[in-house]
């Protein structure tokens, strides 16, 4: 498998590429090639162009969760790409309309619109996307330090509710020596995910995680998760994106930690 980082908050030093807070890693696994979310802008697409990499030959899109950090290039995607062949994967909530306050959360596309533009595939149970890259779908609570928490209001219909991004997902990628997971935000929290590829995979052998942790400060949950990776024994660690850079620095006072930006490059 090999994965790049389209979109990261962060980008390298003397490396001229685009960085926003938003999420997008552009992944081949053998004849396969997917995305991983789409970021907040067109910067997944002209990092892409910049890096090589050629969207128009993309077999599908998979949406870690709605929020518009990681869904809002899909209006810059249909703007260049109007044929029908791309399949879209995610949650059956991913798609729904989500606010906070007055300001409006969710992806610029929802769900029967995007039914004209794609083949969308909505799953609340895991699915194969490729021969080894599993989308996990509905993340369950396993760890009782990793309790979900709301962010806004989900709009369905006239029904409006707190929401708990229930479809907040990841990919787990199963090579012959262990599993990679690689996440959006991790608002499932980033063990309960971990710990649910290894049950889908029946694969205990964690051999790295790459996206956003979603932690910001240092307290009883990132001790916890520290205790819980440590546990795990992975090796490669790129917590990006929503880890704050007082967790990360926790985090490498225990175990490596590997920096991430737009560019970086790994075959796993």
């Amino acid at each position: 498998m090999k994965l790049k980082v389209l979109v990261d908050n962060n980008t390298y030093i003397d490396q001229y590429y685009f960085g926003e807070p938003a999420v997008s890693y552009y992944i081949e696994d053998e004849d396969i090639k997917l995305l991983l979310d789409v970021g907040y802008s067109d910067l997944f697409i002209k990092n892409a162009e910049s890096l090589n990499v050629d969207l128009k030959n993309i077999d599908a899109i998979a949406i870690s969760h709605g929020h518009d950090n990681h869904t809002k290039g899909l209006k810059y995607y249909f703007e260049q790409n109007t044929s029908k062949n791309i399949s879209i994967i995610s949650h059956p909530d991913a798609f729904k309309e989500k606010v906070m306050g007055d300001l409006k959360i969710c992806s610029p596309i929802l769900e029967e619109e995007l039914k004209e533009k794609c083949e969308l595939i909505l799953s609340r149970k895991p699915i194969k996307v490729s021969k080894n890259i599993t989308f996990l779908g509905e993340i369950p609570q396993i760890n009782d330090f990793e309790n979900r928490k709301p962010i806004g209001k989900q709009i369905n219909g006239e029904c409006v509710v707190e929401d708990y991004v229930m479809d907040d997902t990841a990919l787990v990628y199963k090579s012959e020596n262990g599993i990679y997971i690689i996440t959006g935000c991790s608002h499932s929290g980033v063990c309960n995910i971990i710990e649910y590829a290894k049950q889908v995979c029946n694969d205990n052998r964690v051999l790295g995680v790459i996206g956003g942790f979603h932690l910001f400060e240092v307290n009883e949950q990132v001790d916890k998760t520290i205790d819980y990776l440590k546990k795990n024994n992975i090796k490669e660690l790129y917590a990006c994106h929503c880890t704050s850079f007082v967790v990360r620095a926790e985090i490498y006072k225990n175990m490596p930690v590997k920096e991430v930006g737009v560019g970086l490059e790994i075959h796993w």
